[in-house]
């Protein structure tokens, strides 16, 4: 009785849908018989935990406050007080991780079986559009903990951002929605996070499925196979005449099974470790932290720590842009010929140097004790010519502002950051009070630091910020004060 319901239903939507044929075309597209392997099944799993993504992301999106403030709280009432919060998180969370590594393994599969060959060239720059959207999502996800590693890491990559050539600064304001990470990031990040990158991931899964119904699945690679463009493609089709078989169940079993096996191991996982973070509550002023980024990131966290300095911006400007182009480069140089890595041993090599070294790269992350230095600005030494002729008080207030890395936002004499106003001319804008006020409370884009600083070192700062003001010209005075008005 409850089958014959079920039919009339879906025969009711598929006479108003017409879908039904689609739908079994797909079921039955021919797939050859050797691909019907467990190597063939990380690109499901990867679909089925993106789907698992979208499900728990919309679940958090209900509660999640995407706001400064909001976003502490929401963290930790998910975590503490809605019912299964914390482990609506922990799927969340390590789903992230678990579809960035079926992903990695995915794409190496696909290398080492050589797939990425004629004619299938789109298929892997859809494959290698969607690798980079899923690394973005995992980035993005992080920033929304909004925690001290996501506000330190962040700040990190702004300062990386900022030193691309010419438009460094302008692309600094356009990830933080202005000179400093506040508000207005988070709430780019969340639209990021939350709208754009899985609106790209859907449109490129969808183009990827499509071509993969398109052009087939890629037959297990044999040694002497040769792919040659005017050949294969009539070679496949007899090979898939002569020996594939229905999708739906010859090879969708093998795609179910492990699916199924990925979703109770990140089950257990989330279970048995909980949720990620929060890690303690962002704060600017805290300046000696050692921010860590999700696994995904730890390799790159330590290939900067081992480095030397010099070589930073060096390779943070180039290595992506070279890595990422090789990758869409590749079925262009490489397009035709054997697809076994039997007969490829040089591809089984770069695989393998490729995950020793971003592995132990990884592994070397968890237990660095570097913390990023953030000497892009601050590094720069305090001009001799704003030292000559002050006191000693004020000579200790430039000490201080060079050790508390007050010119990662303001510059002077030229060099600095952009995310607050230069010091240089600081006396002729603020009057005393209003600087220490401003130090110590802080006010519009600048944290508080009277926590953080004694009132000795506030008066060292604020005594030397009283002699920023170009030659000749006064520093600001309180307009009562001038007119002889008492308070």
């Amino acid at each position: 009785m409850r089958l014959n319901f079920l039919s009339v239903i879906g025969k009711w939507l598929d006479d108003r849908l017409q879908v039904g044929p689609a739908i079994k075309d797909v079921a039955a597209h021919p797939v050859p018989r050797s691909s019907a392997s467990w190597w063939y099944v990380f690109g499901s799993a990867t679909l089925v935990v993106f789907m698992l993504q979208v499900v728990t992301g919309i679940c958090l999106a209900t509660v999640y406050a995407p706001s400064a403030e909001g976003a502490w709280k929401s963290l930790l009432y998910l975590n503490y007080q809605q019912p299964l919060g914390w482990y609506l998180r922990a799927l969340h969370g390590w789903g992230s991780n678990f579809m960035v590594a079926l992903m990695i393994v995915h794409m190496a599969q696909v290398f080492l079986f050589g797939a990425y060959k004629y004619p299938r060239e789109l298929t892997w720059l859809a494959g290698v559009v969607l690798l980079l959207c899923t690394l973005g999502m995992a980035f993005t996800g992080q920033i929304m903990r909004f925690d001290q590693d996501a506000y330190w890491g962040l700040g990190i990559g702004a300062s990386i951002l900022g030193r691309t050539p010419f438009a460094g600064p302008k692309l600094v304001d356009l990830l933080l929605g202005g000179p400093i990470i506040a508000g207005e990031t988070l709430s780019r990040f969340f639209t990021l996070h939350v709208f754009v990158v899985p609106a790209l991931l859907m449109g490129f899964v969808a183009l990827h499925l499509f071509l993969v119904l398109r052009l087939g699945i890629n037959e297990w690679p044999m040694p002497g196979r040769i792919v040659r463009r005017d050949t294969y493609l009539k070679e496949y089709h007899q090979f898939v005449t002569a020996n594939g078989e229905p999708f739906v169940p010859f090879a969708a079993v093998k795609d179910l099974i492990f699916a199924g096996i990925i979703i109770i191991g990140l089950l257990l996982v989330a279970a048995v470790e909980g949720p990620i973070g929060p890690n303690g509550k962002p704060d600017p002023t805290i300046i000696q932290t050692v921010p860590r980024p999700d696994f995904f990131f730890l390799w790159l966290f330590s290939l900067f720590a081992l480095l030397p300095p010099w070589t930073e911006t060096f390779l943070i400007l180039t290595g992506p842009v070279v890595a990422i182009g090789i990758l869409f480069a590749l079925p262009f140089i490489s397009g035709t010929g054997e697809k076994s890595f039997r007969a490829r041993p040089v591809s089984v090599v770069i695989v393998i140097i490729v995950f020793l070294v971003v592995g132990s790269l990884t592994w070397l992350g968890t237990i660095s004790p570097w913390s990023p230095v953030m000497d892009a600005w601050s590094g720069a030494p305090i001009p001799v010519a704003y030292l000559k002729g002050r006191t000693p008080l004020e000579l200790r207030g430039a000490l201080l502002i060079q050790s508390e890395q007050c010119r990662n936002c303001h510059s002077l004499g030229g060099v600095g950051g952009m995310r607050g106003p230069a010091l240089d001319d600081t006396a002729t804008r603020l009057t005393y009070d209003q600087l220490v006020r401003q130090v110590v409370q802080g006010g519009g884009n600048m944290p508080a630091y009277g926590k953080n600083l004694n009132p000795a070192q506030v008066y060292a700062i604020v005594a030397f910020l009283e002699t920023m003001h170009p030659p000749g010209q006064p520093i600001a005075r309180d307009a009562a004060l001038s007119a002889g008005i008492q308070p």
